[in-house]
């Protein structure tokens, strides 16, 4: 084991492994990076790898979970920030997709990469990624539940739709593009799915 970088307790291989692959497929798509540079990149053997990880897929769909984690903890912190008040927190969490969607270096979201770079409809890789966006859209529709929205499903479809939206529009036209009204939109569909 090796040290954290600020002298804390050992990092264990398996989360070097996790999180330099996590970097390079997010860098350079999951296809495009192979086990060799990850162990490399990680410090560690092809060994250590396989112990961890019983293939590649099982590698990315690991890393696709701490994608999909990283989501749903935004929204946590975004709703705990606002107690009392669960739109206000809502859009926080949207806005901030808007404001790192637009930032350089911005490569998407790595479940919809996932789905784009592993389009067999049978892969297990894809049935991972398409997961996490189901469980993105039933929290958006949870919380929009308690928004009072006449049609929860429905307003998080639509938030949903923002959101995918903001992944492309952030790369295409940076931080004075769309993405600067993703929380006014979102406002507008929360007001619109109350009347």
């Amino acid at each position: 084991m090796a040290e954290g970088h600020d002298g804390s307790a050992p990092v264990r291989a398996g989360d070097r492994i996790r999180a330099a692959a996590r970097e390079l497929f997010y860098l350079r798509g999951f296809r495009g990076v192979g086990v060799d540079e990850i162990v490399a990149r990680a410090g560690v053997t092809k060994p250590s790898l396989y112990r961890g990880f019983a293939s590649k897929d099982a590698l990315v769909i690991a890393c696709l979970e701490d994608y999909d984690a990283g989501l749903h903890a935004r929204l946590d912190e975004a709703l705990a920030a606002h107690p009392d008040d669960p739109q206000a927190g809502l859009v926080a969490f949207l806005d901030g997709f808007a404001r790192r969607s637009a930032r350089p270096g911005f490569r998407g979201c790595g479940l919809t990469n996932a789905v784009v770079e592993y389009p067999e409809a049978d892969h297990p890789v894809r049935a991972a990624a398409c997961e996490g966006k189901r469980a993105l859209h039933a929290r958006l529709a949870a919380v929009a539940a308690t928004l009072g929205a006449r049609a929860p499903e429905n307003l998080a479809d639509a938030l949903l739709l923002l959101v995918e939206g903001a992944f492309a529009c952030g790369q295409i036209f940076g931080a004075d593009g769309p993405n600067r009204s993703l929380a006014s939109a979102a406002e507008a569909l929360i007001a619109a799915s109350r009347a």
